[in-house]
């Protein structure tokens, strides 16, 4: 499954259980709130100052290795 950055938080964290450490690790601490479940990847991204695409390649590239 290729991930991307119009996906919601609560759909990634159902993609894959290394996602959501990815997520953490990346500085999202609220992965647990149910407000961040309806958040894109890209307006959480937004909200902490990520950059979007350095993470969806990340992801992208942790799950293709699986």
């Amino acid at each position: 499954m290729q991930i991307s950055k119009d996906m919601l938080i609560g759909e990634l964290i159902q993609v894959d259980e290394c996602v959501a450490p990815i997520l953490m690790r990346a500085g999202m601490h609220c992965l647990g709130c149910p407000a961040s479940q309806g958040e894109s990847l890209a307006e959480a991204c937004m909200v902490h100052g990520i950059d979007c695409d350095v993470l969806v390649s990340q992801l992208n590239e942790v799950l293709a290795s699986k």
